[in-house]
């Protein structure tokens, strides 16, 4: 039978005065007791043991905020005893526009005095539980996943995720740790391994509705992803799917998921994935499958080798890796995927039908031509309507530098000056050579060889190293030439600031005023 509030009270406070006279401070019986020191002082100041329950009784008899409201709370729960006080909160505030705006305890604390006062207790569905049959060796094996937070030597937090696969009738277990979420083609890994493991395949696993494995429910069809169903075909064992919330299908193995967390990775330092693995593995032999069950009494390990006759054999290694999609090139040397647009390199697009392969890879796709080479990889995005680029797409890869530089030279009066500049964007700009020289060639090939030979001579008088500031005296001789009638002065040209040679308004020195020019108090 369960304390009501003014026996509750009451005892705290004969605790408080007792601890009191045993000569304790307010401070430690705050502590000890989990009060505000302010409830202990004003406990002490009552003395009298009448006086206190006399308080008490006026308190339980006080005016409530939400007495008007009694009769709806009371019906209401006389129609549907599991209500929560939330969602009597809300139907409240539906009903009476008037409503006051208290608290959720308030009304928390009021319809549980209401549930009280007409003995209306909260009544949650029962799920009726039946024994299970042990299920015979070799036919069941259940499957799930899990994810725990570990920390490192520096403290750091490390999230690691397991695969776990438990023999029914045994209980032997194996499990496989990983960086990264499993996927359907990791997950077909780990099923290889747990099989190697456990020397043989059951008849039925049993799973969650994963998304690692399927698609859709479809009302009982299911609909598993293509390497899965590949896989499953392949080794041939049946798939038992449960339905959804509904963990105690596969009680076996959320328990052992349970076990895994609390009795192997609780408080174990995080090293590399490898020395967990091959920890986990030392840990099955020594505790989880040598120790008796708390169930069956009996060590997984015996139980394993009676059912390991029943299990089919493991055959011949089974490679499933999921087929490629073809996707079909923009013009922009792009294509579409799930809602974005990742980009290809240059002259992936030869004309309208081109096509690459696609195959996703966990968080990552890779990109091959049709001749399975692969040409690049992308994260795969989680946003839609987003470009991603590569930026390394953008370089035409396919013209070597030598050829750039013969090319730039061609276009010139005097090439001799033409590799002074290429000389100097070498050793000044030694990673960014291609960069700069498609720019030069792009300048040369659109402006005439007598502003070029100029603009040369120019980057040459002054150490001019870099293919953006002979860019802008190109454009500066250009603007020259032109016949701008409302142009009255001539245009002022300021190089890129980064080179060797600073602007000569740089070395301006400001004017200075002599400390005689002011009156001194």
């Amino acid at each position: 039978m369960s304390m009501t509030p003014y026996l509750s009270k009451l005892m705290i406070y004969h605790q408080v005065h007792q601890l009191s006279r045993d000569g304790f401070s307010i401070s430690y019986i705050s502590k000890f007791l989990g009060l505000n020191w302010r409830t202990v002082k004003r406990l002490l100041s009552i003395e009298d043991d009448r006086d206190y329950e006399q308080y008490l009784q006026t308190c339980s008899t006080k005016n409530k905020v939400l007495e008007p409201y009694e009769s709806f709370i009371k019906s209401k729960l006389e129609l549907y005893r599991d209500t929560s006080s939330a969602q009597m909160h809300d139907w409240l505030k539906e009903h009476f526009t008037s409503f006051p705006c208290v608290s959720p305890k308030t009304v928390f604390n009021f319809v549980a005095w209401v549930r009280q006062q007409y003995h209306l207790p909260k009544t949650d569905e029962v799920r009726i539980y039946g024994m299970v049959e042990e299920t015979p060796y070799g036919l069941q094996g259940q499957v799930d996943f899990g994810v725990y937070n570990m920390r490192n030597s520096q403290g750091k937090r490390i999230r690691v995720y397991f695969f776990m696969m438990v023999l029914s009738r045994s209980r032997y277990k194996y499990v496989l740790f990983s960086t990264e979420p499993f996927t359907s083609q990791t997950a077909i890994d780990a099923h290889e391994k747990a099989f190697a493991f456990l020397e043989g395949i059951p008849d039925t696993l049993v799973y969650d509705q994963d998304r690692v494995f399927m698609v859709d429910e479809n009302n009982g069809d299911l609909i598993l992803t293509d390497a899965f169903k590949s896989y499953q075909h392949q080794r041939g064992f049946r798939l038992h799917f449960c339905r959804k919330s509904d963990p105690q299908s596969k009680g076996k193995v959320e328990n052992v998921v349970k076990y895994v967390k609390q009795n192997f990775l609780y408080n174990r330092t995080y090293i590399d994935i490898d020395l967990l693995n091959s920890e986990a593995l030392a840990w099955l032999a020594r505790t989880a499958n040598e120790l008796p069950h708390s169930f069956t009494r009996k060590r997984p390990v015996a139980e394993w080798e009676i059912e390991k006759p029943f299990l089919r054999p493991v055959s011949l290694a089974v490679t499933c890796r999921p087929n490629a999609v073809e996707y079909t090139v923009r013009k922009d040397n792009s294509f579409s995927y799930k809602g974005n647009f990742y980009s290809l390199p240059g002259g992936t697009y030869k004309g309208r039908g081109s096509k690459v392969l696609l195959e996703r890879q966990g968080s990552c796709i890779v990109l091959y031509d049709l001749g399975h080479r692969e040409l690049c990889r992308h994260l795969i995005s989680a946003g839609r309507g987003e470009k991603i680029i590569n930026n390394d797409h953008r370089r035409e890869k396919s013209q070597a530098i030598i050829e750039l530089e013969d090319r730039f030279y061609s276009m010139l009066a005097d090439p001799q000056k033409g590799r002074k500049l290429v000389s100097a964007i070498r050793q000044d700009k030694p990673r960014y050579v291609r960069d700069q020289l498609m720019i030069l060639v792009q300048v040369a090939s659109t402006t005439t060889p007598q502003i070029v030979d100029e603009a040369l001579a120019y980057c040459q008088q002054h150490g001019i190293n870099g293919a953006g500031d002979f860019k802008a005296i190109v454009n500066h001789y250009l603007y020259e030439q032109t016949d701008d009638p409302q142009q009255g002065t001539s245009l002022q040209l300021t190089l890129n600031p980064l080179n060797n040679q600073p602007p000569d308004q740089a070395l301006i020195q400001p004017a200075t005023s002599s400390i005689n020019d002011y009156d001194m108090f």
